[in-house]
């Protein structure tokens, strides 16, 4: 049977061809704990209503990227282009073994075997898109319902969606029976003042609930950049007092990633070396960096390690 033909949607931004190596020297067990795989198309195909088609990423892409910046482990994120189709994520876990965790996506209708199929492959999370531009409607009733079947399992719920929506979800999210990850700190709009009442409110809303925050994707956040490419150190200064404000007042909660291949990007595709640069801007200390890429994502992922 011929391999299905995916065509990559018009004007994608495909990954840095040639990262650099990082200057910054990230600490021993040091997890990037938010990337994807993508495919390969032929053998994972993408979903029929999926929003988007990237062009291929594969797991020995990832690993080998991991290993280039210095990282230990890996947390792979389902992406949306995969919907609830888990196989390209479990292959990848499959291979990295303890090396990897994952995020996975399901539906409301899982049996109790297939969550417990992915919890042996090493899945720990699920994760819900709120992005208007990527979904069709907020998917507020299947997480309800899905929350209350992952509890038992302790898994979290991944979250991604952007300031302006937080006041409609904090009431409802705030609810849910597990715990709570927002990717890139909820894409605040950085702006405006990261002592505003618009980032206060999330910062609330952290501050009351069970919730953990990912400091990533300065990429997708900043306006006045610059970006990181061409051997810039001092990246996306316009989000970095987003990031150290969520990092100082909840620095036990907090997570990084690299977001490769960095799907949808419009702009422009960052040095991932450059990316892993631009840590210690956002976690100046060496407690904070510890905290950020190794004692937090162990707690959360390999609790089993965690100390």
């Amino acid at each position: 049977m011929p391999e299905p033909a995916f065509e990559v949607t018009p004007g994608w931004l495909d990954r840095h061809p040639d990262p650099s190596t990082p200057v910054y020297n990230v600490p021993t067990g040091a997890v990037d704990a938010h990337c994807h795989v993508f495919g390969p198309a032929g053998t994972f195909p993408y979903a029929p209503g999926r929003k988007y088609t990237p062009v291929d990423a594969s797991k020995h892409d990832l690993f080998a990227l991991r290993d280039h910046l210095g990282f230990a482990r890996n947390v792979i994120v389902q992406a949306t282009c995969h919907g609830a189709d888990n196989r390209a994520l479990t292959d990848a876990l499959s291979t990295a073994g303890n090396r990897a965790r994952g995020v996975a996506t399901v539906r409301p209708d899982i049996s109790d075997d297939e969550l417990r199929s992915l919890h042996e492959a090493g899945v720990r999370g699920v994760r819900f898109n709120f992005v208007k531009r990527l979904v069709d409607a907020p998917p507020t009733d299947t997480l309800a319902t899905i929350a209350r079947r992952i509890a038992p399992l302790g898994w979290h719920a991944v979250l991604y969606f952007e300031a302006a929506d937080l006041p409609d979800l904090e009431n409802f999210l705030a609810s849910l029976p597990v715990p709570l990850v927002v990717d890139h700190m909820g894409r605040p709009d950085v702006t405006l003042s990261p002592t505003g009442p618009g980032f206060a409110r999330f910062l609330r809303f952290v501050d009351t609930s069970d919730v953990w925050v990912k400091v990533s994707c300065p990429e997708r956040l900043s306006v006045t950049g610059p970006p990181a490419l061409d051997g810039e150190r001092h990246a996306y200064r316009d989000v970095v007092p987003f990031a150290r404000t969520v990092i100082e007042q909840f620095g036990d909660r907090v997570l990084w990633g690299t977001d490769w291949p960095h799907p949808n990007l419009k702009n422009h595709m960052p040095d991932d070396g450059l990316l892993v640069d631009h840590i210690p801007h956002i976690a100046p200390t060496a407690e904070q960096q510890q905290a950020l890429l190794v004692d937090n994502p162990l707690r959360l992922y390999w609790p089993e390690e965690a100390r």
